[in-house]
């Protein structure tokens, strides 16, 4: 058995789950040469929320933070989350914009790109596994972890075996509630490590306290690598804390090898840091309750204030627990979609307007009627007759890859930014959040780019996590 290795999440995931992504990368720079003497695997640093949170909240260009992080970070690689076809934003996008996307990704410092969609609809991280190879990047295809009568080792095997065939360099299994329990995730590692031949990593969160113990049956099981955060931005809702899972291996046949003083010298960079969003009030000690009804709800951390704001504004709190039972029945209407970004957020809008409203589908989001209509993919589950009659009439449902039905869009978007233009990056930041660049364009032009405390201190988590 080789050593485990590590990919670091605080720069990403770690502060993505706590702080709802606001962590800026004034912050992250002064401690990253040290980050890059630890040895670890990878680096995430970009990907998921933090594109969105950047442009949204600290007026900061995304792309800027990718450069600056790469010129410091001589060793380590650096690795990004991708929603497939969904790229970083909330809808699928034509694939004239995720192979540039994907490009300049590359071109401006990512390493390791992390491949994966809500539904595991596979057509919809194909061209992206295609397009990171063709450029020269490292494509880890991923199965999203979830539980319902039909997600079981079965079907996980063959999604991984079809990964592989797509010419992935690594699988990743990713729990984004922290699912995975510690028997399932040793019996998962054993049987994907029979039937495929790349390395295989495990992404799992501590919401419901199992991740540890998930990670260590998962590694005597042979997974290569896992994911951790560093002590002051892991746990809760996060990832499993870095320094006890080396301190753990240490001196075993897992070695990870990674320096634990030097480990302890980093956490005190980030316990700063910590401190100062716990002031802000931004960091809410809730998260760190181990809270086991996810096993039941499957609502990842960030779902959980983004229900508890929209209920706020709808003056129903008192509401939160019939959501909370509303939430599985829909998804089971659905088809048992995954909860994690975009279907986490689809579908607890649904469950919120079924129990504010005080009847079931009286009011159906449009993301929801395109949910249904096959434009994100198809769920593993069909959906009923019923709730496709209820939810779209007699509307077709589409059974193309949905991206087939996109036209090319990059030059429109040029030509629509054209005011504001100043690098090829812009055309790709605009496409995925064009109020948001458009706003932040604005004050660039105006030459008031700056950190605006305002927007970091706004406590607003109604945005995906």
């Amino acid at each position: 058995m080789s050593k485990i290795k590590i990919t670091e999440t605080v720069l990403r995931d770690g502060h993505q789950s706590l702080i709802a992504t606001r962590m800026r990368t004034d912050e992250m720079l002064p401690i990253l040469e040290k980050m890059d003497q630890v040895g670890y695997h990878s680096l995430e640093m970009w990907g998921g929320a933090t594109f969105d949170s950047c442009l949204r909240f600290l007026n900061e260009d995304p792309w800027d933070r990718l450069k600056k992080i790469k010129s410091i970070l001589k060793k380590t690689k650096l690795q990004m989350l991708l929603r497939g076809q969904n790229i970083l934003g909330y809808k699928n996008y034509p694939d004239d914009v995720l192979v540039e996307f994907i490009k300049r990704s590359l071109d401006n410092g990512i390493d390791i790109i992390r491949i994966f969609d809500a539904l595991n609809d596979l057509r919809n991280i194909e061209k992206a596994i295609e397009t990171t190879k063709k450029y020269g990047g490292h494509a880890q295809g991923t199965i999203v972890y979830t539980i319902s009568p039909v997600h079981n080792i079965e079907l996980y095997v063959s999604l991984a075996k079809k990964i592989q065939d797509m010419g992935a360099d690594s699988l990743c299994i990713k729990d984004m509630s922290g699912l995975i329990t510690p028997y399932v995730a040793y019996n998962l590692v054993k049987e994907l490590k029979k039937n495929i031949n790349i390395p295989i990593q495990l992404h799992s969160h501590y919401t419901s306290g199992m991740a540890s113990m998930a990670y260590l049956k998962a590694i005597e099981a042979g997974v290569d690598i896992i994911d951790t955060a560093i002590s002051p931005f892991g746990l809760g809702t996060s990832q499993p804390a870095t320094e006890p899972i080396v301190a753990t291996l240490k001196d075993t046949e897992y070695d990870t090898g990674l320096d634990l003083n030097l480990l302890n010298e980093i956490a005190e960079h980030f316990k700063g840091i910590r401190e100062k969003y716990i002031k802000q009030g931004i960091l809410n000690p809730n998260v760190f309750n181990v809270d086991t009804r996810v096993l039941s709800y499957q609502i990842p951390g960030g779902m959980m204030s983004n229900l508890l704001s929209q209920l706020e504004a709808q003056n129903a709190t008192d509401k939160f627990e019939d959501v909370l039972k509303e939430i599985p029945k829909v998804r089971e209407d659905l088809g048992y979609p995954p909860l994690v970004t975009p279907t986490s957020q689809m579908v607890g809008t649904q469950a919120v307007f079924n129990v504010v409203l005080g009847e079931r589908y009286k009011m159906i989001p449009s993301e929801i009627k395109a949910y249904v209509k096959g434009q994100y993919g198809k769920p593993v589950v069909p959906i009923s007759d019923e709730i496709k009659k209820k939810i779209i009439g007699d509307e077709d449902v589409i059974t193309v890859r949905p991206a087939d039905l996109l036209p090319p869009q990059l030059k429109k978007y040029k030509e629509e930014i054209k005011e504001y233009y100043e690098k090829e990056e812009d055309v790709l930041t605009y496409a995925l959040f064009p109020q948001v660049a458009l706003k932040f364009f604005s004050l660039r032009k105006a030459e008031k780019y700056k950190i605006d405390d305002n927007l970091v201190n706004n406590k607003d988590m109604t945005y995906p996590v």
